[in-house]
C-alpha cells in the first residue's frame, strides 16, 4: 500500500494547536504516513500563501491537505486548486459552504470537513453563565476573531441560551492566551470598565 503524504496547516502555535499537531504526528506515525505540520501565525494571507505554494509545488506530491482556516472564507480558491491537482481537501473545525461545489469539481480527490457544532458550544456557555449567575449580572465574554466563523457561531449560541438578565461585555481576541490577556488588560485600563 502507498504511503500517504499529508500536510496539516494550523492557524497558530497556541497550546491547543500544538496538542493537535502532536496528536496528528503521533497518529501519522502509527499509520505509516508522512506528515508535515505548518503554522500560519494567525495570518490568513500567510496561511493562504503557505498552502497554495504546497499545492503548486512540482517537487512535493501530496495526497491531502488538512487545515483549520483562519477566516470564514476558508481558502475556497486554494481548495479548488488542490482538488484540480488531485489533492484531498479536508477542512478542520469550520463549516464551509463551498464543499459541495468542490466535491463536484474533484475527479479523484476527497473534499470534506471535520468539525464541531460551534453553535451548541455557545449554547453550553450560555447555560453555564445562567448557572453561575442565577439572579443575573454581567459577564466579560472573550470572543475569537471577527473573521472566525466558529467564533461567530459560538456567540450566536451563547446569546440564544443565556437569560436576558445576564448582560455581556464582549471583547475580540485571537485564539491565544497572550491575545486574550492583552485585550482584557487593555479593557481593564479603560476608565469605563
Amino acid at each position: 500500500m502507498k504511503k500517504l503524504k499529508l500536510v496539516v496547516s494550523f492557524p497558530n502555535e497556541n497550546s491547543y494547536q500544538l496538542e493537535q499537531a502532536r496528536t496528528a504526528k503521533e497518529k501519522a506515525s502509527q499509520l505509516g504516513a508522512d506528515i508535515r505540520i505548518i503554522f500560519a501565525e494567525n495570518d490568513a494571507v500567510t496561511q493562504s500563501q503557505q498552502v497554495l505554494e504546497i499545492v503548486q509545488s512540482r517537487t512535493e506530491r501530496l495526497d491531502a491537505i488538512l487545515f483549520e482556516p483562519l477566516t470564514a472564507t476558508a481558502l475556497a480558491r486554494v481548495g479548488e486548486a488542490a482538488v484540480d491537482a488531485g489533492i484531498g481537501w479536508i477542512v478542520l473545525n469550520c463549516d464551509v459552504e463551498y464543499l459541495e461545489t468542490l466535491r463536484q469539481r474533484a475527479k479523484a480527490a476527497p473534499a470534506f470537513a471535520v468539525t464541531r457544532d460551534h453553535t451548541e458550544i455557545g449554547r453550553v456557555q450560555g447555560k453555564q453563565f445562567a448557572a453561575l449567575l442565577p439572579r443575573g449580572g454581567t459577564i466579560l465574554y472573550i470572543q475569537g476573531p471577527a473573521t472566525s466563523l466558529a467564533a461567530v457561531q459560538r456567540s450566536v449560541g451563547m446569546d440564544s441560551a443565556k437569560p436576558s438578565s445576564i448582560k455581556t461585555e464582549s471583547l475580540r481576541s485571537p485564539w491565544t492566551e497572550p491575545g486574550a490577556y492583552d485585550v482584557v488588560s487593555a479593557w481593564l485600563r479603560l476608565s469605563t470598565s
